[in-house]
């Protein structure tokens, strides 16, 4: 590599590094924040917020998935017990779309790296298409 070549990939390299720790505090306190509203709401709590109503509970689920954001591994199981215990398929599968694709609490990282209008429509429509992908969803397991 020429001289030239050598200075860019040292010049990008440090800005590569500069973005890095600059957004490493917004990146671990989100963390933080998704680790601790996940422990700290127990199950029991998702159980008793359902009430059987099928668009009550479109919108109770979308609304906690959007704000309890999780990992789908751990809303699997949290869907398992729903499930469980009475809880409708829609509202469900409402919350776990919601749960891996709204990120309320990871917002103001996202508008960080990703600019305000895209994070605000990204996760408005996320909200919208996960009610309807949950109908979709119950409407064709109904049927088969």
């Amino acid at each position: 590599m020429d001289k030239m070549n050598v200075d860019k990939f040292k010049k990008s390299n440090k800005n590569a590094f500069r973005i890095v720790l600059n957004t490493l505090p917004t990146i671990f306190s989100m963390l933080l924040l998704v680790s601790i509203i996940t422990n700290t709401v127990p199950q029991s709590f998702y159980k008793s917020l359902f009430n059987g109503n099928t668009w009550y509970d479109l919108v109770i689920g979308d609304v906690l998935g959007s704000l309890l954001i999780g990992h789908p591994i751990t809303g699997y199981i949290i869907g398992n017990e729903l499930s469980n215990n009475g809880v409708s398929l829609i509202a469900i599968t409402v919350f776990l779309v919601a749960w891996v694709t709204v990120g309320v609490v990871q917002s103001p990282a996202e508008a960080v790296f990703l600019g305000k209008r895209f994070a605000l429509f990204r996760n408005i429509s996320a909200f919208l298409l996960a009610i309807v992908v949950a109908i979709i969803t119950v409407v064709i397991v109904a049927n088969f």
